[in-house]
């Protein structure tokens, strides 16, 4: 008879590991997930109306590049710029995107002779932006972000 209830006792005491509840606070899980969170890549990324009909991300990354180089590129064309010495420079455009859409030119880099030779250039670039069409900003997890982006552009001035 005392095996009987020894056997119980045995299975109750080795059971009560299986009742152990890991407690988590909102704030816990929050941690955890922010800890997990990729903040370098986004769902969507930033968009203009042209590039709706594209479904997959990197063409639509493509899309949105190639979209805004050409409109600094064909609006810089169109500006008369006198040069008295052959310029030929990759800039790196540092630019953000805010989650409403707003661009915003962070930082130019170029080379020093570049910025002798065409000194109103950031002044240009700075103005071209403002012909951009409207940007539909990136996706993250349902909502829309800000983003930052580094573009080059190639200027040559013969």
């Amino acid at each position: 008879m005392k095996r009987l209830y020894i056997l119980p006792l045995l299975l109750l005491g080795f059971s009560c590991e299986n009742f152990n509840v890991k407690k988590t606070s909102p704030e816990a899980i929050l941690k955890e997930e922010l800890e997990t969170f990729n903040w370098a890549d986004v769902d969507r990324y930033p968009t203009f109306k042209v590039c709706d009909t594209v479904t997959s991300k990197t063409n639509r990354q493509k899309c949105f590049e190639t979209t805004l180089t050409s409109r600094i590129t064909t609006y810089l064309q169109e500006q008369v710029i006198v040069v008295t010495k052959d310029v030929n420079d990759t800039l790196l455009l540092d630019f953000s995107i805010s989650n409403t859409g707003k661009i915003d030119i962070l930082h130019i880099k170029m080379d020093a002779n570049t910025k002798t030779h065409i000194p109103e250039l950031e002044t240009l670039i700075t103005k071209s932006m403002q012909t951009i069409p409207q940007i539909f900003p990136a996706v993250k997890r349902g909502q829309q972000v800000n983003t930052k982006f580094q573009l080059p552009l190639i200027v040559k001035v013969n």
